[in-house]
């Protein structure tokens, strides 16, 4: 093993799923912004779901593998931030390599910014905390009241549709899939135009039909992006549900299966932001309206679009512990496995 023995980590979740943070005794990370280091981490010929060994690599590898991590294990290392204008970056990562944005974790890093003292904030009102993410700038505005922190609302870049209606064949039947990029690269289909139910006893054939899914689009042309192959592809794929209105806007139940299978706990904060874009296009959000979006697990964020396509998206982050991981020279499995 050729990462550090020691490693120290503030752990926290987002609307249940769980947000890793390392801060500090990295590998250096070449790159002159967040987006290179992105590069650097994943490594020549390798891809965010396979990434080249490496010693940052090794590192990602111990924190999200069993017995030290899990496989529905996320997380991020704090890096330098492009300029001054953000207050730090961040690389994100999961059990299977590298993503481009992370909205869950991104609240989870400004409720953490809070904390830890390297953002000064109020007892009561707001403050911003931005962040440079391989996809561009995005901010965490964490809410406070009587000196605690109440919610965190997550400001990503512009979400766009990418294509409407892309007919995939999976096993389950033909899937009308609609692609929009909101930081990644998301596919939205109906769970039902599938025989599915957006509920824990379904995960496996959610699963399943995420991957498929996914697999079928890998050369779709609407998932390129502009800016090039780190943020093109798709990310995840959402199976969402309608539920009864509320007064305010739409309201849906979604499981995001993203990277190699992963479950998102939360409703999945960048993934929120493509169904926006989405809602937005037909029609169904205005100005004012709110899509309340939940998780497969019952947890909720409230999310709105403004009319130049960026989006916000609110809930709740809360620390679970602090950690320090130890890898022990003479422990045969290393940095682990993942089951």
């Amino acid at each position: 093993m050729t990462a550090p023995t020691t490693v120290r980590t503030a752990d926290y979740h987002t609307a249940g799923e769980p947000f890793r943070i390392v801060a500090e005794g990295l590998p250096p990370v070449p790159g002159d912004t967040v987006a290179e280091r992105c590069a650097t981490a994943i490594g020549p010929g390798g891809s965010g779901t396979a990434p080249r060994r490496g010693p940052l690599d090794e590192v990602r590898r111990l924190l999200v593998q069993e017995p030290r991590g899990h496989a529905g294990m996320y997380g991020g290392f704090v890096v330098p931030p492009d300029d001054d204008g953000a207050h730090f970056g961040v690389l994100f990562w999961h059990k299977d390599g590298y993503s481009t944005a992370c909205g869950h974790g991104t609240m989870a890093l400004g409720v953490w910014a809070v904390d830890s003292g390297r953002v000064a904030a109020p007892d009561d009102g707001d403050v911003q905390v931005r962040v440079d993410v391989p996809s561009g700038r995005v901010a965490a505005t964490v809410h406070r009241a009587q000196g605690r922190t109440t919610g965190v609302t997550f400001r990503n870049v512009p979400a766009r549709v990418g294509a409407r209606k892309v007919p995939v064949a999976t096993t389950l039947g033909v899937a009308e899939v609609d692609i929009a990029h909101a930081g990644a690269c998301y596919a939205s289909v109906s769970a039902r135009d599938l025989g599915l139910e957006v509920t824990r006893a379904a995960l496996p054939e959610l699963v399943r039909a995420g991957r498929e899914i996914r697999a079928a689009l890998a050369t779709h042309p609407a998932t390129w992006h502009p800016d090039g192959p780190l943020l093109s592809g798709v990310y995840g794929v959402i199976l969402h549900e309608e539920l009864p209105d509320t007064p305010f806007g739409p309201h849906q139940r979604n499981v995001t299966v993203f990277a190699d299978g992963q479950i998102d706990r939360s409703p999945c904060g960048s993934g929120t932001s493509a169904r926006l874009a989405l809602l937005a296009q037909d029609g169904r959000l205005g100005a004012g309206e709110d899509l309340l979006h939940e998780s497969v697990t019952g947890t909720v964020f409230t999310g709105r679009i403004f009319a130049d396509g960026v989006t916000e998206v609110t809930g709740t982050a809360y620390r679970t512990g602090e950690h320090v991981f130890t890898a022990d020279p003479y422990d045969a499995l290393g940095a682990g496995f993942l089951l």
